[in-house]
């Protein structure tokens, strides 16, 4: 049944794509050769910063056990302002500042929906906290998915590092235990974001590295959906192609953790806790005080199941 709906998937996204694609193409034209009759007034019209910077950099994914495999890709990320460029994101601005305890803007990384089709493993909201009229990066809501299940998961983190217990099932080569360190810090002319996974038996034997740089602003929104024009198929490509190259290279293929753990989610929150008690024990012992963000007893964390017929 799930390889029937993963063949039927493909084929409803091919042709909704080539339709939406078709579409993009002729509005693109029309906007051309009728500039004025295609303006209208927008967030992208307004004065001041734009609400979408877009970023172009590489992915780079170095996997050295059980055996190495290590590739990278380009792609293009979009930065957004949520207070000011309207998107269809989980979260919005007041609730992302609700989850984070912040007061400030939020910006949204992520890759934007393309002519119908979708494909995000990493978004990163960064919510600012205004205090004494100075604006900071106070807390990070990553928001992982995995493929091709599309479960999600969202969960609190601090900006500059951070240690997470894995709370989701994000390839059929990796199995559940260990810790993603999350190192990402301030957006700017520059963009990075570092995982590295700790396993108790492998060690530090996965990083997943995101470098990239901003090259200009979108003016309209027809101009952002042409510059990630099939970008999110082009992640999935990647996807499917290196889990391809990792079962040729015999590496154990791994069933999802609720048929063996039922509970795994529950598994994953104690293990968090007790990473978040140990953390908040290490900043007591250095700094003698926690500050505001360092209290937290217990992380913020919010699954979304995956639809038929994964569930």
């Amino acid at each position: 049944m799930e390889a029937l709906y993963l063949l039927f998937s493909i084929a409803s996204t091919t042709l909704t794509s080539t339709f939406l694609s078709l579409s993009l193409f002729l509005r693109s034209l029309f906007s051309r050769v009728f500039p004025h009759w295609s303006q209208t007034s927008s967030a992208y019209d307004e004065p001041g910063p734009p609400p979408v910077r877009v970023y172009e950099g590489r992915v780079r994914h170095v996997r050295r056990r059980p055996v190495l495999h290590e590739f990278e890709y380009p792609v293009r990320y979009a930065l957004i302002d949520l207070d000011r460029a309207p998107h269809c994101s989980d979260l919005s601005a007041d609730a992302a500042r609700s989850v984070a305890g912040t007061n400030g803007p939020v910006f949204l990384l992520t890759i934007p929906k393309s002519v119908g089709y979708e494909q995000n493993p990493l978004s990163i909201y960064y919510c600012y906290h205004i205090e004494q009229g100075k604006v900071h990066l106070n807390k990070c809501i990553a928001e992982v998915t995995n493929t091709p299940w599309g479960e999600r998961v969202q969960f609190v983190f601090l900006p500059g590092s951070d240690l997470v217990a894995k709370p989701l099932h994000v390839s059929p080569f990796m199995d559940m235990l260990g810790n993603w360190r999350i190192n990402a810090v301030e957006p700017s002319e520059k963009l990075s974001v570092v995982i590295s996974v700790h396993h108790p038996t492998h060690g530090d034997y996965f990083t997943a590295i995101l470098h990239a740089q901003e090259i200009n602003s979108v003016k309209s929104l027809i101009s952002m959906e042409n510059y990630f024009w099939l970008m999110p198929h082009k992640v999935a490509i990647w996807i499917y192609w290196q889990a391809l190259r990792l079962w040729m290279k015999n590496v154990k293929f791994l069933d999802h953790p609720k048929f063996l753990c039922p509970k795994y989610r529950d598994e994953a929150l104690i293990r968090d806790q007790n990473l978040m008690e140990k953390r908040n024990t290490v900043i007591l012992e250095c700094d003698g005080e926690k500050s505001p963000r360092h209290d937290e007893k217990q992380r913020w964390c919010v699954w979304t199941d995956a639809k038929w017929p994964w569930s």
